[in-house]
C-alpha cells in the first residue's frame, strides 16, 4: 500500500525560545526506531502524564499506529534536532470539525518552547483539514500541558470531571493568538542573534600559521579587540597560532564553545559543522566561500549547510561573509576580516557584502561614529537582516540600525518588523538596484514582479528610510544617533558666510522644508555672536544649521564648545557644516566619544539639510497613528474563497475569471459592459443599458490607448457612426463594447493588485490619464490597507493635485475612493490565489466612485503566503 502522502509546507525549521533550531515535520512510518529511542529517554513522569499511567515501552502495534497517520483524521507533527526526535504532537479526529490533541516532549527539552510552537504548526495543519477545534484530556497536576494550551491565545474553555481537566481550544486565529505567535517569534529569533554576538567563548576552525590567511586575520583581529572569553584556534597539525594553543579539532577542544568562525575550504565545511554540532557549539560564522556565489553546485552545498546547521540547533551567518562583531566592553568581539572597527556607539549595522563591509568600517571609524553591533551576513544561508532587526528592537544599546541590502530575503516580513520597529529606532536602508544583472550569485533576487519606486513606497509605509547612496546614510545616521527628531519642517540658519547660507535655503527648498531667513553673522564672528544667535533663531524654528567657515582659522574650539552648551537640552536637532569635517569633530562631542547631544558636522551646507530633510519626513511618519485594518461591512469573505477555490480546483496554471461576482463579495459593483459584433447589436445593447452611452475598444490593452472611446452617444445613428469610425481606427477584427456613461464630471484613475512572490499582496494606484500611464505614475502599500495608507496612496502620485480640485478639476468623491482602496486591498490579503487584478478604469466623481472596468487573474497557491502561518525560519539566500 502507497504511504500517504503530506504537503511540503508542513516542514519547517524552527528557532526555539532559547535561541536553538529544530526541525518541525509530520511522522512517517520510517520514524519507528526514532520513537523508541524518544520514549526510552522520557521520565516516568511525563509518561504518566501523556497516558494517565505507567507505561514503560511501547508495544510494536502502539509504535505502528504512532508512526503510520493518514494526515487528515490522523496528523502528528514531530520535532527533531540533529537526528533525535525530542517532542511529538498529535491530533485524532473526533467529529465534524473537531480533534482530540496531545503531545509529549522530552524532558531534557521541555522549557524551550518546543510545545508551542508545535501547537501552533499543527493548529495550522488542522484548519487546512478542516477542524476548527482541539479537544484535551488534562490531569490537573500537568501544569506545563495545561500553560502551553492556555498561553497559545485561542478562545479556551475548561471544565473538569471524573478527575480530569478537558479543554477545549476554538482554533478560530484570534488577534491575541496572532500577536503571541509574533512575540513568540520576536523572542526566539532575538535570543537567536544574541547567542551569536554575545558568546562567551570563539574557537577559529582553519587558523593557519601564514600571514595573511583568512583564519588568522579573524583569529589576529579577536586578539587584538581583546576579546573577553578564551580564544581557541582549531590547526588539524599546529601546536600553536599567533601564540595561543591550538586544538587539532572542535570537540578536541577543553572547555565549552560557544560561537565558531569556519575558515576552512568550503568541501570541507560539511564535515566542521558536524563536529561543531557534537561540541555544543552554539553558532556559526561562515567566512569561507565556494558556495552560492559559485554557481549550482555551490548552492546546493550553502542549502547543505544551512539544512545541516538548522538540524542541529545552530545558527549560521555566512557564508562568504565579512563575519560579525560586538563593540559592547563586556564582550568585545571582532570575529571579521576587517582590522578597523569603530568604537562602541549607539549603532547597529548589517550588510550584505563583505568587501564593502570593510570599507564601510573604515567610513565609519573616519567620521568619529561608533557601533552597538555589526553583522556581515554574505550569501545569507540562514540569518538575514530580518533576524537582525528582531535583535536590534530589543537592544538597549542600540539605537539607530543601518542596512545595506542588495536584495530581500523575506519583503513581506521586513516591511511588518520594519513597520513596528521604526516606531521607537529608525531603520536607514540603502537598497541596491533592482535588475537581476547587480545582483551577485548566491543572493537572493530583487523584487522582480515590481518597479522599484514600488520598493520606496513599501519602504515608506514601513517607515523606513532609505537613501540613495552610503554618505547620505551615515550622514542620516550620525544625525538619528546624536541628536533628536525634529518637530516640524521649519528650519533656522545661522552662519558666518552669507553665500553658504543661501545655498543651505535653496537646498531646504528644494527638499521640502521651510527655511527661516538665514542668520549672516559675519566673517569675524567669534563663539558669543554664534551662541546669542543660536540662542535667538531656536526659539521660532524646528531644527538649526549651523555654519562655521571662517576666511582664516578662527576660535573654533571656542565656537564649538558654545553651540554645544546652547543646543544641550533644547530639544530640538542642531547640526552643522563647522569648517568642512565630516563625522562628530573633537571639539563638537559631548564626551571622549560621540554621545546623544554631540552636533553632527557635514562638508557642505547640502548635505546636512539632505539628511535633515530625511530625518523631518521619518519624524513625520512617526506622528501619524499605526493604524488597524478597520472592519469593513458587507463583505462576504467566505463566498468569496468558495467562487475562487470553485473556479480554480485542482493545481494548473493561470485562470481567468469574470471579477465582477468575485469583487461583490467586497461590496465593490463593476458596471455592466456588453459585448457588440455589429452596430445593430450595438444600439440593442444601449436601448437595454440606458441613454447615454459610450462606445469603446473592449480590449484593456487597446482600452488604453487615447482615442479608443466615444463618448455621450445619445441616440441610435451616433452609435452605428461612432463603431464604423472605431472598427477603423482599430481594425475590422476589433472587439468593441457598449456601456452607459458616467455622469460627468469625473476623474479617470487606475487600482490594481498583484500577488508579488516575495511581499504577497501589493495594491497600487494612479490616474488614469495617458500622460500618467506613461509615467508610471503610480504609488504602492502592502495589503491590507489601513484608513491611513489608503489616504496616503491616493495622495502619493504627482498627478493626486487632480483629485482635489486643482488644475481646473472639480473636486471628487476622495472618501469614496479611500473606501474602495480598502476594501480591494481586503480582499487582496484574504485570497492569495488572486494573483492580479485591475481596476480600470475606477472614475471618481463628485459624489461617487465607478467601476468600469474590471479583470482578474487566479493562481493556484503551494503552501501558505509567505510570512503567514506558523513560526517559521526561511531560507533568506533563497528570497523566502
Amino acid at each position: 500500500m502507497e504511504a500517504a502522502q503530506y504537503p511540503a509546507h508542513w516542514e519547517a525549521d524552527v528557532v526555539l525560545s532559547d535561541g536553538g533550531t529544530a526541525h518541525v515535520r509530520p511522522i512517517k512510518p520510517a520514524d519507528a526506531d526514532r520513537l523508541r529511542s524518544f520514549y526510552s529517554r522520557l521520565s516516568e513522569e511525563s509518561i504518566y502524564f501523556r497516558f494517565f499511567g505507567p507505561r514503560p515501552r511501547l508495544s510494536e502495534r502502539e509504535v505502528t499506529r504512532f508512526t503510520n497517520v493518514d494526515y487528515v483524521d490522523r496528523v502528528a507533527l514531530i520535532a527533531t534536532i540533529g537526528a533525535d526526535m525530542v517532542a511529538v504532537i498529535r491530533y485524532d479526529r473526533m467529529g465534524p470539525g473537531e480533534a482530540e490533541v496531545a503531545f509529549l516532549v522530552e524532558d531534557a527539552h521541555q522549557g524551550r518552547g518546543v510545545a508551542s510552537v508545535l501547537l501552533e504548526h499543527l493548529a495550522e495543519t488542522a484548519r487546512e483539514r478542516g477542524i476548527t477545534r482541539f479537544v484535551a484530556d488534562v490531569l490537573p497536576a500537568n501544569r506545563k500541558m495545561t500553560a502551553v494550551l492556555k498561553q497559545a491565545g485561542y478562545t479556551a474553555q475548561s471544565r473538569f470531571a471524573d478527575g480530569v481537566v478537558r479543554m477545549t481550544l476554538d482554533l478560530t486565529p484570534t488577534e491575541t493568538s496572532q500577536e503571541v505567535t509574533a512575540s513568540r517569534e520576536h523572542r526566539a529569533e532575538s535570543r537567536s542573534i544574541e547567542r551569536l554576538l554575545s558568546p562567551g567563548s570563539v574557537a577559529v576552525v582553519g587558523a593557519g600559521r601564514e600571514p595573511g590567511g583568512v583564519g588568522q586575520t579573524v583569529l589576529r583581529n579577536l586578539l587584538a579587540a581583546d576579546f573577553t572569553g578564551p580564544v581557541y584556534p582549531v590547526h588539524r597539525q599546529a601546536r600553536a597560532v599567533a601564540g595561543v594553543r591550538a586544538y587539532p579539532s572542535v570537540t578536541a577542544i577543553d572547555g565549552e564553545v560557544d560561537l565558531a568562525v569556519l575558515a576552512v575550504p568550503a568541501d570541507g565545511v560539511i564535515e566542521v559543522v558536524k563536529e561543531c554540532a557534537e561540541k555544543g557549539v552554539r553558532g556559526l560564522v561562515v567566512v569561507s566561500s565556494g558556495f552560492g556565489e559559485t554557481g549550482p553546485e555551490g548552492r546546493e552545498r550553502q542549502d547543505e549547510l544551512a539544512r545541516i546547521a538548522r538540524a542541529y540547533g545552530l545558527r549560521v551567518v555566512g557564508p562568504n561573509c565579512l563575519g560579525i562583531a560586538n563593540t559592547d566592553p563586556s564582550v568585545r568581539l571582532n570575529a571579521t576580516l576587517a582590522a578597523t572597527i569603530p568604537g562602541h556607539g549607539r549603532v547597529g549595522f548589517f550588510s550584505q557584502s563583505g568587501a564593502l563591509g570593510t570599507a564601510l568600517l573604515q567610513r565609519v571609524a573616519q567620521r568619529g561614529m561608533g557601533i552597538s553591533s555589526f553583522v556581515s551576513a554574505g550569501n545569507r544561508a540562514d540569518v538575514s537582516g530580518n533576524d537582525l532587526l528582531q535583535y536590534w528592537e530589543e537592544d538597549p544599546r542600540t539605537d539607530v540600525i543601518l542596512l545595506y541590502l542588495e536584495s530581500l530575503g523575506n519583503p513581506r516580513k521586513f516591511a511588518r518588523l520594519a513597520r513596528r520597529i521604526s516606531r521607537r529606532k529608525p531603520i536607514v536602508v540603502v537598497k541596491s538596484g533592482g535588475t537581476t544583472q547587480n545582483v551577485p550569485r548566491g543572493h537572493a533576487a530583487p523584487v522582480l514582479g515590481l518597479p522599484d519606486t514600488a520598493l520606496s513606497s513599501l519602504f515608506e509605509q514601513a517607515g523606513v528610510i532609505r537613501v540613495d547612496d552610503l554618505i547620505q546614510q551615515f550622514d542620516v545616521a550620525q544625525l538619528l544617533a546624536y541628536q533628536p527628531l525634529p518637530k516640524g519642517p521649519r528650519v533656522g540658519l545661522v552662519g558666518n558666510s552669507d553665500a553658504l547660507a543661501l545655498l543651505a535655503a535653496d537646498a531646504c527648498v528644494r527638499a521640502g522644508l521651510d527655511p527661516a531667513p538665514p542668520v549672516n553673522l559675519g566673517a569675524r564672528a567669534g563663539a558669543a555672536e554664534f551662541g546669542a544667535a543660536l540662542t535667538s533663531v531656536l526659539q521660532d524654528v524646528d531644527a538649526v544649521v549651523v555654519i562655521y567657515m571662517p576666511p582664516i582659522p578662527g576660535p573654533a574650539d571656542e565656537v564649538a564648545a558654545e553651540l554645544l552648551r546652547v543646543s544641550r537640552d533644547c530639544g530640538k536637532p542642531v547640526l552643522a557644516t563647522f569648517e568642512g569635517r565630516v563625522g562628530v569633530p573633537q571639539g563638537l562631542r559631548t564626551g571622549a566619544t560621540p554621545e546623544r547631544g554631540s552636533i553632527p558636522s557635514y562638508a557642505a551646507p547640502e548635505e546636512a539639510v539632505r539628511a535633515l530633510a530625511h530625518v523631518v519626513r521619518h519624524a513625520r511618519w512617526r506622528k501619524r497613528p499605526p493604524g488597524v485594518p478597520e472592519e469593513i461591512e458587507g463583505v462576504d469573505t467566505a463566498a468569496a474563497r468558495r467562487l475562487v477555490l470553485s473556479r480554480l480546483g485542482e493545481p494548473h496554471g493561470d485562470v481567468r475569471i469574470d471579477p465582477s461576482e468575485l469583487l461583490a463579495c467586497y461590496g465593490l459593483t463593476v458596471w455592466p459592459a456588453e459585448v457588440a459584433a455589429s452596430p445593430e447589436e450595438a444600439v440593442e445593447a444601449a436601448e437595454r443599458l440606458g441613454w447615454p452611452v459610450v462606445l469603446k475598444a473592449a480590449d484593456p490593452e487597446a482600452a488604453k490607448r487615447a482615442g479608443t472611446v466615444r463618448l455621450g452617444l445619445t441616440g441610435p445613428d451616433g452609435v452605428r457612426e461612432a463603431f464604423a469610425g472605431l472598427k477603423e481606427q482599430l481594425g475590422q477584427d476589433a472587439v468593441l463594447a457598449v456601456q452607459r456613461m458616467v455622469p460627468q464630471p469625473a476623474v479617470p484613475t487606475v487600482v490594481s493588485v498583484i500577488e508579488d512572490s516575495a511581499f504577497g499582496a501589493v495594491v497600487s494606484f494612479g490616474l488614469g490619464e495617458v500622460t500618467a500611464r506613461l509615467l508610471h505614475d503610480e504609488a504602492y502599500r502592502l495589503a491590507p490597507l489601513t484608513s491611513e495608507d489608503a489616504a496616503t496612496l491616493v495622495r502619493s502620485p504627482h498627478a493626486a493635485p487632480l483629485l482635489f480640485g486643482e488644475y481646473g478639476y472639480p473636486p471628487v468623491a476622495v472618501e469614496a475612493l479611500e473606501e474602495l482602496l480598502i476594501r480591494v486591498g481586503r480582499l487582496a490579503d484574504d485570497l492569495p490565489e488572486v494573483a492580479r487584478l485591475d481596476l480600470d478604469p475606477v472614475l471618481v466623481g463628485e459624489s461617487e466612485v465607478i467601476v468600469l472596468g474590471a479583470r482578474a487573474v487566479l493562481s493556484s497557491q503551494e503552501g501558505p503566503r509567505v510570512d503567514a502561518g506558523p513560526r517559521r525560519l526561511g531560507w533568506a539566500g533563497r528570497g523566502w
